[in-house]
Formats: structure tokens, sequence, C-alpha cells
């Protein structure tokens, strides 16, 4: 049953990636650890046909059983959950705004505090390599560094937090941001925050949004 949940989940917030305009037709992925290794979507299915049975458990070799492949970047989301203990859940899209700046090959600095709840001063931008790669995933975890967030050069974004409600957020968090950033660079050059501010933030993120911890 607790597998059956996290499959149904898996598809609810697939469709709701859709729903709010963060991933287009079958683009993006979700994953979530479960038990050795984890729950993936499957690649090339739209997210309003997706059904539980569809999801794919992989081991942490990249193994699975059954008719559906996984998605083509499940070494990324394998990658996550090999160097991030923390990590229950992980978002892949590309929303408009973070997948325009990553194709500026561009972070996010530090113009708005609210960078600091994916867990640094900035978001980066991985560097470029080709979809569903090592390369790319060993990229990514270069962008990654110690933060939640990063930008994956003219690509889109990923994100991971302790559960999928959480990821959820922050995957819309950093869409909202990018989205900011472009609109206040369009007037003229956003101010950033110093580092002694961001430090400031990430110490009170730390004990920050209670509702966030039930989700």
């Amino acid at each position: 049953m607790l597998e059956r949940k996290a499959r149904q989940e898996i598809c609810q917030v697939m469709r709701e990636l859709k729903s709010r305009g963060l991933n287009r037709g079958a683009e993006g992925n979700i994953s979530m650890r479960f038990g050795e290794g984890f729950l993936i979507t499957p690649s090339g299915v739209l997210p309003e046909d997706m059904t539980p049975e569809q999801i794919v458990l992989l081991d942490m070799e990249g193994n699975w059983d059954g008719a559906w492949k996984p998605s083509s970047e499940w070494r990324m989301h394998r990658d996550i959950y090999q160097n991030r203990p923390q990590a229950g859940a992980v978002i892949h899209t590309h929303s408009t705004h973070a997948t325009a700046l990553s194709c500026l090959q561009k972070p996010i600095p530090p113009f708005h505090y609210m960078i600091a709840l994916a867990g640094g001063e900035i978001i980066d931008c991985a560097p470029y390599a080709t979809f569903g790669t090592e390369e790319l995933s060993r990229n990514m975890l270069k962008g990654l560094g110690e933060r939640k967030a990063t930008l994956l050069a003219n690509h889109g974004m990923i994100c991971f937090e302790e559960t999928l409600g959480r990821a959820m957020v922050l995957a819309e968090t950093v869409e909202e941001l990018a989205r900011q950033f472009i609109l206040a660079s369009s007037v003229g050059e956003p101010q950033r925050l110093s580092a002694a501010e961001m430090a400031r933030v990430l110490e009170k993120f730390s004990a920050y949004g209670q509702s966030l911890k039930k989700l």
C-alpha cells in the first residue's frame, strides 16, 4: 500500500506540474526514494495518461523490471539520492523562466532573500551536457554544490527536498525567482543582497516555515 500511494502521488504531482505551467507535453520527470532504490516517472508518457502502474522502480545501479522504461534522466535522480542522504524526492522541469536563464547559462544571483530556500546564496547553473548522459549528471552535482536546486544549461532546472510536497514548493519558487529576476533585469540591474545578509537569511530559514515541514 505504501508503494501504491507513492506511485499515485508521483502521478498527481506530474499533472500538477503541467497544470501550473512548469512543464509541457511529456517534459520533466519526478522521483521518490523508495526502499533501497527509487520510483521514477516513465519515459515519454503524458502526465494526463500516466498511471501508477507505469511508474518505474529502479535500484541504485539503474536496473529495473517491467515493460515501462524509466525517464532518460534517471541518472540525475540516482546521483542525487546517492550523494544527498536527506533527499526524499527529486523534481526536474523545463519551466519557462528557469529554462530561459539556463539558456543564457546564468545563475540566479542573491537579488531576493528567497534564494535561500534552495540552501545557498545563489542558484547556480550547471554546465551543458547532452540529456540523459553521465556527464550531465556529473555537471548537475557541481551545479548543486551543497544546495537543493540548480539550473541546467540550455535545458531546465532540477531540485530536491525531503518530501515530494516540499520539492514541488521549491520547484515553483525557483521558477518564480527566475521570472522575477528576468523582469527586474529588463528595467535595470537588480541589486544584490550581501553575503552577510544572505548568511542571516539562511540561519533564519533553518527554523522557517512550519507548514512546509508537514508537506
